[in-house]
């Protein structure tokens, strides 16, 4: 017998906590009955758990992938807004996985996806106290070399800022502290800091920074349960290593445990895990966040669509080619032009050579009156001879 969140956790479903608002939604039915009450046990080999009537399966074969997450999508497996996912990086994964945690919309860096609720459960919940590393990115000291009497002069140092970090603030929902800070380097006009919280709270970094005077200017996350995205590139993503994921389960309390409820690993794992060397956050140059891996393009060897020999006789055009005579489009107005003559584009078709313009007819379609013959004037009488002085 084990507990119903824990059960729908090791079939894939969602992790421990998502399981259990599923439960108390009554989502979730054990014997055609509907079941709400959060510590339930049921039996795997003779109860029947059904999820928005589909039964859930037993417990799946594990899985543990860490994917560089860039920024400019959220991390969830699917969004009713539309906004691009996280998820959509995970190309031919058939496993059921989900996040473990959030990682802002703007931010990038590591996020863990797993099967396996219970892990999740202690990387993510606040009572285990797990550690999240990040690099932020952080406007330079303004108030250094600043004149005396200035705005920049009264800005907050940057040391004054970080020691309030440590020392903690209280934020709209309670108060909150960063474990650990410090500068990590410092660029021509702007610092990037390490920072160690031990929540995974709303904006927590965010909020903390701008608490203290800090303006953010980009959000890094290195490293996810000691596991980094060395070698990895954003939008893509690996398996982790048995060695990283026993170092993983050793960091939360579960590798080596002696029974289901024993936390005797929870101080070691608030413990500060030895230091190693980060890496940097990928290059930005302006393309904003990759796009995942498309469907293939079509064989060459298919037929054209219409919209595609339309465009290719528009090329045609503008390269000095002729297009077909077929695709020649018909003038919606006057006459049709003559053979190898240019067609106007505008206005009455030029008179027949030979002709004058003027026994033609104008763009008004009146006639010009016809011209009077050589010593008549223009209203018809015979011209006079000039007078002699």
């Amino acid at each position: 017998m084990e507990r119903l969140q824990k059960y729908l956790a090791g079939a894939g479903v969602a992790s421990r906590r998502k399981a259990e608002e599923l439960i108390a939604a009554g989502r979730v039915e054990v014997n055609g009955r509907v079941v709400t009450e959060l510590g339930t046990k049921v039996d795997p080999e003779v109860d029947r758990v059904v999820l928005d009537g589909k039964p859930v399966g037993g417990p799946q074969g594990r899985r543990y992938l860490l994917l560089y997450k860039p920024p400019g999508c959220v991390t969830t497996m699917s969004d009713p807004q539309g906004r691009p996912t996280a998820a959509s990086y995970l190309a031919g994964v058939r496993e059921r996985v989900f996040p473990v945690g959030r990682l802002d919309y703007d931010a990038e860096g590591a996020v863990l996806f797993t099967t396996d609720g219970e892990l999740a459960n202690r990387l993510a919940h606040p009572r285990y106290g797990h550690r999240r590393v990040y690099l932020v990115k952080v406007k330079g000291d303004a108030s250094a070399g600043a004149a005396p009497g200035t705005a920049a002069a009264l800005a907050p140092r940057l040391e004054d800022s970080l020691a309030r970090l440590r020392e903690g603030v209280r934020l709209e929902d309670g108060p909150a502290k960063a474990l650990s800070v410090e500068i990590h380097e410092r660029t021509e006009k702007n610092v990037w800091l390490r920072v160690e919280v031990g929540e995974g709270r709303y904006h927590l970094v965010k909020r903390l920074c701008e608490a203290v005077g800090l303006t953010v200017l980009r959000l890094f996350r290195p490293e996810f349960g000691g596991v980094s995205v060395q070698g990895l590139r954003p939008g893509t993503f690996r398996d982790l290593t048995p060695e990283e994921l026993r170092a993983t389960r050793a960091l939360v309390g579960l590798e080596g445990r002696r029974g289901e409820h024993d936390v005797s690993g929870i101080d070691e794992a608030r413990e500060a895990p030895p230091r190693r060397p980060l890496p940097k956050a990928a290059r930005r140059h302006g393309h904003g966040p990759p796009a995942p891996k498309a469907s293939p393009a079509p064989s060459p060897s298919l037929p054209r669509s219409a919209g595609e020999g339309k465009r290719s006789g528009e090329e045609s055009e503008r390269r000095g080619a002729a297009p077909a005579a077929s695709a020649r489009p018909e003038r919606r107005g006057g006459p049709p032009a003559a053979a190898g003559r240019p067609e106007r584009r505008g206005g009455p078709p030029s008179p027949p050579r030979g002709e004058g313009r003027r026994q033609g007819a104008p763009a008004g379609g009146m006639p010009f009156p016809p011209s009077p013959p050589r010593g008549e004037g223009r209203g018809g009488a015979a011209r006079k001879p000039p007078r002699r002085r």
